[in-house]
């Protein structure tokens, strides 16, 4: 059905819409990665799937005003598992009652306009490799890395699909078998040693019991108290650069990428971890040119995901290829 819709314009705006657990954000994208008009709402999930939509929709036609321009189209990038062949929506903890649910379906109904959507985590991906760290580059895999650990590999220029068109679950490969058992049912995957929450358990676990910072102790507390010489902090900052070391580690062996590009909410603070990750690197990658491969923070600040939900129409229905 793709070849039979004539390729637009290259100069066209495109309708961005991320929907994430506690916000869905609405943006107009412009062909060079700028957002040219933003609109926010809180998902308020349990009000419904048919409310959320209705959000979505006013937001849409808001930010189309405010860009003074028509959309070309409108990309999704939604949290948890969906299918992007169909958009429906799958088992997703954070839209409890939106399984089944159907925004590609709906917002082409209400907007006349063509609509794809992917993984929150692939259209992370396809905004760096489009706009961001990987742009001119024709492989790279975008990591996430905050409450969990998600990712998304593009390949040869595609974004890399398994089978029946599966997201790769990269957070979720094991690293330390006799590690802390997992939701997903392993023990010692990486989300469950490397996430945003594991960094600030284990500081809870092995701090004295005097350490002044437990109460609302976080990932982002314990990063702030390693730049100041907190030395449970700094312990930590090491532990956590070595397990996101052994995965990109993994990652890079498997896959020889151009480009890990690093996001996420502990990725702000991603130059406390690049010197042990290049380490960790370094000793467990012998047999690729792991050297050639570049491990970068996110180039697109905090529009990242808005941006890539812009890139997941066009790489559907453009096939724009990357900048040279």
């Amino acid at each position: 059905m793709a070849a039979e819709i004539a390729m637009p314009a290259i100069n066209t705006v495109t309708g961005a819409v991320d929907i994430g657990g506690t916000t869905i954000a609405v943006g107009a994208i412009d062909a060079s990665g700028r957002v040219l008009a933003k609109r926010e709402s809180s998902t308020r999930a349990h009000e419904g799937f048919d409310a959320a939509m209705g959000r979505v929709t006013a937001m849409l036609e808001s930010v189309r005003g405010d860009a003074r321009a028509a959309l070309s189209g409108i990309g999704i990038g939604c949290t948890g598992p969906i299918d992007p062949r169909t958009g429906a929506i799958g088992d997703v903890d954070f839209l409890p009652g939106w399984q089944g649910c159907n925004p590609v379906a709906h917002l082409a109904a209400h907007s006349g306009l063509t609509v794809a959507m992917e993984n929150d985590a692939d259209a992370a991906a396809l905004g760096e490799f489009q706009w961001g760290a990987g742009r001119g580059r024709q492989s790279l895999i975008c990591l996430t890395v905050g409450t969990g650990i998600g990712g998304g590999i593009v390949l040869n220029g595609a974004l890399y699909r398994g089978v029946g068109g599966a997201h790769p679950e990269i957070g979720h490969h094991v690293i330390e078998e006799s590690g802390p058992q997992c939701f997903c049912g392993a023990r010692g995957c990486w989300e469950s040693l490397a996430s945003g929450p594991a960094i600030a358990s284990r500081v809870l676990r092995d701090a004295p019991a005097d350490y002044p910072h437990r109460e609302h102790l976080t990932a982002s507390l314990v990063c702030e108290l390693a730049r100041v010489g907190d030395s449970t902090a700094l312990r930590e900052i090491a532990r956590e650069g070595h397990y996101l070391g052994v995965g990109i580690a993994n990652l890079i062996t498997l896959y020889a990428p151009e480009v890990v590009v690093l996001t996420g909410s502990v990725m702000k603070s991603a130059d406390l971890f690049l010197p042990t990750i290049h380490e960790v690197v370094r000793r467990n990658c012998g047999l690729v040119p792991a050297a050639d491969v570049e491990v970068l923070p996110s180039a697109l600040g905090g529009d990242a995901p808005l941006i890539g939900a812009g890139v997941v129409w066009r790489h559907r229905f453009e096939r724009v290829a990357s900048p040279c």
